[in-house]
């Protein structure tokens, strides 16, 4: 009987791994096998030192998808000898977490090496999840390796990441993600070596860039076209990898670095008055899905921002695209993101308004508060006549060229200051005149 039962154990376990897909069964199974990541894992490096030494501590893996945190995770648990044990901060709650921590917390009350806790988008746990961590990690209960897509200075509680060593890992070279399709395409156990597929040179090299340093895309993507092409040495071209790999930006995170890195470039880039390199950014975050809202809203802020008078027409131009963009609505609005993108790249720059409204508030909250002038203040009402408001002022439309010479702040302070460029160089002409009429 016992053997009966093992039969059905291990046909059981054999049907598991057939439906694996293909990123899963080539997983590495040893540390050896790991492709890439040497910037973390290379000889003398902190991460290797630690599992030299056999003992992790509390570590946050972070990195684009498909760069091998679940795999590195169970790795250093295997290396070191360590239980592990995985949670989802997707489907984990609080007492689930609690239970984990109380099985570890019996392992190592009796003897036991201490246990890895694995928890999966870790950025997607509350701050009272987060904060549940705290004492066996602090106490070394448990060894927490936490990963994360997200920057973690962002995303992970202060707390946690003070008592944590941060590992980046960074998206796969072409030439990395090449030797796993190849390994996938000869293993005859885990891989695709039992169908003999054939597999053009150019479908190689184009899966190799086309995935964005994502291997289990690039498995995922080689699996589809080689299964759909036949089922005994199935041939595989450049057209069949375009075909099975759909959107290249499927992975797009509108709400995370994607989206904030993306956005720098965008504006960075604008800012530089490159148009081209401005015009490729607005098309990445167009392809990924970012919301058209978003985009109008920082082309707004930037036309005040970075060109201010030295265009004037430049906050026209992008109130009027946030307005056409809100009527008229994806697809089409790419057109007038495009023209307004390529205009205030090409517009000339200035943030003299924005240097003077932070130096004029900057002042207001660290130096003495200038007072009204009594000349300046309100004479609108009984008694401030008596008071001495508005007395001594003097109408500027009926003053020469509409500029009455009088005190206007009562302290000796310049803010606005226009650049040489564009139309502000005609502003600051007439600034420099009317400081000169101001007696400034």
């Amino acid at each position: 009987m016992p053997e009966s039962r093992s039969l059905f154990a291990d046909a059981e376990e054999d049907n598991l791994k057939l439906a694996q897909p293909l990123a899963a069964r080539m997983r590495p199974q040893t540390l050896s096998e790991f492709i890439g990541q040497h910037q973390i894992l290379g000889a003398g490096k902190l991460l290797r030192r630690m599992i030299d030494a056999r003992r992790l501590g509390s570590i946050i893996l972070y990195g684009p998808p498909g760069t091998g945190k679940t795999t590195l995770a169970h790795l250093l648990a295997h290396e070191t000898g360590s239980q592990l044990r995985m949670v989802s901060a997707v489907t984990s709650g609080v007492k689930e977490l609690r239970e984990v921590l109380s099985w570890a917390r019996d392992i190592v009350t009796t003897g036991g090496a201490r246990p890895v806790l694995f928890v999966d988008e870790i950025h997607r746990f509350s701050k009272s999840q987060q904060d549940a961590l705290l004492p066996d990690v602090e106490e070394g209960v448990v060894a927490l390796i936490g990963a994360t897509t997200s920057n973690p200075y962002f995303a992970v509680n202060g707390a946690l990441l003070s008592r944590s060593q941060l590992f980046g890992l960074e998206s796969l070279t072409p030439d990395e993600i090449r030797s796993l399709i190849q390994r996938a395409l000869t293993d005859r156990e885990r891989g695709l070596g039992d169908v003999s597929p054939q597999v053009d040179e150019d479908a190689i090299a184009y899966l190799s860039e086309a995935c964005e340093g994502d291997a289990r895309r690039a498995l995922s993507t080689l699996e589809i076209a080689v299964r759909s092409s036949g089922h005994k040495n199935p041939t595989v071209t450049r057209e069949t990898i375009v075909e099975s790999i759909g959107s290249r930006l499927s992975g797009y995170d509108a709400t995370g670095d994607d989206h904030y890195d993306l956005a720098s470039a965008l504006i960075k880039s604008i800012r530089g008055s490159d148009a081209d390199a401005s015009v490729y950014w607005l098309a990445r975050m167009l392809e990924g899905g970012e919301d058209i809202r978003f985009l109008c809203r920082r082309l707004v802020i930037l036309a005040s921002e970075d060109i201010g008078n030295a265009d004037p027409t430049a906050l026209t131009i992008a109130v009027s695209a946030m307005q056409a963009c809100e009527f008229v609505g994806l697809p089409e609005s790419q057109l007038t993101l495009s023209q307004t993108v390529a205009y205030l790249a090409l517009a000339p720059k200035s943030n003299a308004a924005t240097a003077a409204i932070s130096a004029a508030r900057k002042d207001v909250r660290e130096k003495q508060v200038v007072p009204v002038p009594k000349h300046l203040r309100c004479a609108h009402y009984g008694g401030a006549k008596s008071l001495g408001h508005g007395e001594g002022y003097q109408y500027s439309h009926d003053a020469e060229e509409g500029i009455a010479a009088q005190e206007y702040l009562g302290v000796d302070r310049k803010y606005y200051e226009p650049v040489d460029r564009g139309f502000e160089q005609t502003l600051r002409a007439r600034m420099d005149e009317i400081r000169q009429r101001l007696g400034k």
